[in-house]
């Protein structure tokens, strides 16, 4: 008896899962999370898209080549392909909307956009792995990622920006200049990092250089998810955290596959929460790889930085 009740959960999961297949219709080959690479003429950049069906309707979110997470106003499949919409403000133009269309290839998105001005943009969709964090883990050595005295162990995105500087053991964001990451990289980790925001700056803690954790004392305040010790975009730190410019403040974030533990000045304002995506700005869109920390210096004003540690897990 209980071999046919199991034979007949079994037979009841297979067909449930059928049954949402078929409802998907032609969209089913594109529901998802996809890990995104846009190609242009000069460079690439790193974006994320999630395609979903809610009460029969097919919707989707991006991250696009900055900013945060958002949803699109218009979806489709036509002919086969995915056709989706991002609005014009979203994308620095001034005249239309950016229109993406992709065909699936074997496990991939292979698609094609193009600029304002008419410049044909193709870019690559892959998909998102789960990231489910080992059930068991263990610390290795903590490692000190800043020397407290230059910047070895660090590079710049843009040599040619206005740099990042060192003085009285803290490491100095140079405000509307480049992003400064490390040369090495990491899987899962746990990082302590202290930080002082000056009035009206902003800045960010990217965690293997995909996932920002902000940090900000911006003029025109954004919403719970952008604001400082959430996950930019996604995750709000629950309870919302009190601005403090020109005060030294601490992180101590735990990532572990895309689950992620934030506790500012030693309270937890984020517990063990998935990250769904990468966030604006990320170096890449790989997200089963090794990453960087990295450190935003490209937005307003100055943020310092010391006693940045980091124990990678075994």
């Amino acid at each position: 008896m209980g071999l046919d009740l199991k034979r007949l959960s079994i037979a009841v999961l297979l067909a449930a899962s059928t049954s949402a297949w078929a409802a998907a219709g032609p969209a089913a080959p594109y529901l998802g999370r996809w890990d995104m690479t846009l190609q242009t003429p000069e460079r690439s950049y790193s974006s994320w898209l999630e395609v979903r069906q809610e009460h029969g309707q097919l919707k989707a979110r991006m991250v696009g080549r900055w900013g945060s997470v958002r949803e699109l106003p218009k979806v489709e499949i036509h002919d086969g392909h995915l056709r989706f919409v991002s609005p014009k403000e979203e994308e620095g133009r001034t005249h239309d909307d950016m229109v993406f269309d992709a065909v699936r290839s074997g496990a991939q998105l292979l698609g094609k956009t193009a600029a304002e001005d008419g410049t044909q943009w193709t870019w690559r969709g892959v998909r998102a792995p789960m990231l489910a964090p080992h059930k068991q883990v263990h610390w290795g050595q903590p490692v000190t990622l800043f020397n407290g005295k230059d910047l070895s162990g660090w590079q710049p995105l843009d040599a040619a920006a206005k740099p990042w500087t060192v003085a009285d053991g803290q490491l100095l964001s140079p405000g509307r200049g480049t992003d400064l990451y490390t040369s090495a990289r990491f899987g899962d980790f746990k990082l302590h990092i202290e930080f002082l925001c000056a009035p009206g700056a902003n800045s960010g803690v990217y965690l293997r250089g995909r996932y920002e954790v902000q940090i900000e004392d911006d003029a025109v305040p954004e919403q719970p998810n952008q604001r400082t010790a959430g996950v930019y975009g996604y995750l709000a730190p629950q309870p919302a955290a009190a601005r403090q410019p020109g005060v030294w403040q601490s992180y101590d974030i735990t990532l572990l596959g895309r689950y992620i533990t934030v506790a500012l000045n030693g309270k937890t304002v984020i517990d063990h929460q998935p990250i769904p995506g990468i966030t604006g700005g990320a170096l890449d869109s790989d997200e089963g790889a090794p990453g960087p920390i990295l450190l935003q210096g490209a937005e307003e004003g100055q943020v310092a930085y010391r006693n940045i540690v980091l124990t990678p897990a075994r």
